[in-house]
């Protein structure tokens, strides 16, 4: 279920501040953030954030096309390796 239109999108607050803070500095750093679950708002368009994965932080670049999106589906927490690969099989003579 989404959140009520009544309330309008989640930003959160300080990364929003720390994004305009940046804008006006013209500051090219990455941004820290924990906010998964805050959407990505027109103002933080051009800037880059860094977003917690669990383990280290993964630098987005925040294009147009995401405005809407959580910043969450940007960063995964988890780690595809691969399936159980066949090793080669040595014949047998028989």
């Amino acid at each position: 279920m989404g959140r009520s239109s009544k309330k309008g999108p989640y930003v959160d607050q300080k990364l929003l501040k720390k994004v305009k803070l940046a804008k006006e500095t013209g500051s090219r750093d990455p941004i820290k953030t924990w906010a998964r679950a805050s959407q990505i708002s027109p103002e933080m368009v051009g800037a880059t954030v860094a977003i917690h994965n669990g383990k280290t932080f993964v630098p987005v670049f925040i294009s147009e096309a995401m405005v809407g999106y959580r910043l969450g589906e940007f960063a995964p927490t988890r780690r595809f390796t691969s399936h159980g690969s066949v090793s080669k099989r040595i014949l047998t003579p028989t």
